[in-house]
C-alpha cells in the first residue's frame, strides 16, 4: 500500500496543522494526513507543530493552554479532525513528547481509526510502549545517526522490535536502501519530497509512503504511478 501524506494538510492553501488544511488536502484526493502532537494543559491531544503558539511577548507553551484556550488560537484536537473529517484517511502523527503516544492511540481508538494511524518519533523508546494496541509505529531518526551501526542491524532490530516503518528524508533514499528495509518486512516512508521529479524517483525505487506540502502534486504523481504500473 502506497501512502500520499499531506504534510500538515494543504498548508500552502490553509493555516497549517488547522481543519481547513487537513479538509482541503482530502477534497485533493490525499490518502493520507501528516500532523503533530502534544498534550495540552488539560490532557487533550492537540495538533500544532510547535510546542508555542503566538508571537513576541504572547507566546505560550501548548502545555500551559487548555485545548479550549489554544482552540481560540486556532489549534484543533484530534477529536475535532475525526468528528469533523472522519476516519477515511491514514494519519501519521509525530508525538512530539512521550506522554502524547499513548493518549494519541486512546482517541484513535475511541473512534475506530487506531489501525489506520502511524504514530511517529526519532525515538524508538517511545514507540514500544504502543506495541500491541493496534497502531502502526514509525521510527524517524536523523540519517546521521546511524552510520556508527549499518543499516542493516538497525532494520534488523525494527523488526524484531514490533517497528513497522522507518521514515528518512527523501534525499537519504536509494532503491537499494529500500530494498533492505523491504527484506526485513519494514515499510519505507521519505518526507519532504516537494517536487514532481522527487516524488517520481521515490516511486522509482519502490517506496511505501511520501510526505509533501503539495497534496495536488502529490495526489497527481502517484496517479501517473499507479496508471504506469498497471500497464506493464
Amino acid at each position: 500500500m502506497l501512502i500520499g501524506f499531506a504534510h500538515r494538510g494543504a498548508r500552502l492553501e490553509e493555516p497549517e496543522n488547522t481543519i481547513p488544511a487537513f479538509r482541503r488536502a482530502l477534497e485533493t484526493g490525499a490518502g493520507g494526513l501528516e500532523s503533530d502532537a502534544w498534550l495540552s494543559a488539560d490532557g487533550a491531544v492537540v495538533l500544532v507543530h510547535d510546542g508555542v503558539v503566538g508571537r513576541g511577548l504572547r507566546r505560550r507553551r501548548v502545555a500551559d493552554l487548555t485545548a479550549g484556550e489554544l482552540a481560540a488560537r486556532g489549534v484543533p484536537r484530534l477529536v475535532d479532525l475525526y468528528e469533523e473529517l472522519g476516519v477515511d484517511f491514514e494519519l501519521s502523527v509525530d508525538a512530539k513528547t512521550p506522554e502524547v503516544a499513548t493518549p494519541l492511540v486512546e482517541v484513535a481508538r475511541a473512534h475506530g481509526a487506531v489501525e489506520r494511524l502511524w504514530v511517529c518519533s526519532p525515538a524508538v523508546d517511545v514507540l514500544l510502549p504502543l506495541r500491541g494496541t493496534g497502531a502502526r509505529l514509525v521510527h524517524s531518526p536523523p540519517f546521521k545517526r546511524l552510520v556508527t551501526g549499518t543499516l542493516e542491524r538497525h532494520a534488523a532490530n525494527l523488526a524484531s522490535l514490533g517497528v513497522d516503518a522507518i521514515n528518512f528524508h527523501h534525499t537519504e533514499w536509494t532503491a537499494g536502501l529500500v530494498s533492505l528495509f523491504h527484506r526485513f518486512g519494514r515499510r519505507a516512508f521519505a518526507w519532504d519530497a516537494q517536487e514532481a521529479r522527487q516524488l517520481r524517483a521515490l516511486l522509482q525505487m519502490g517506496i511505501d509512503g511520501v510526505f509533501c506540502d503539495r497534496p495536488d502534486r502529490l495526489v497527481a504523481a502517484i496517479g501517473e504511478w499507479s496508471t504506469e504500473a498497471a500497464s506493464d
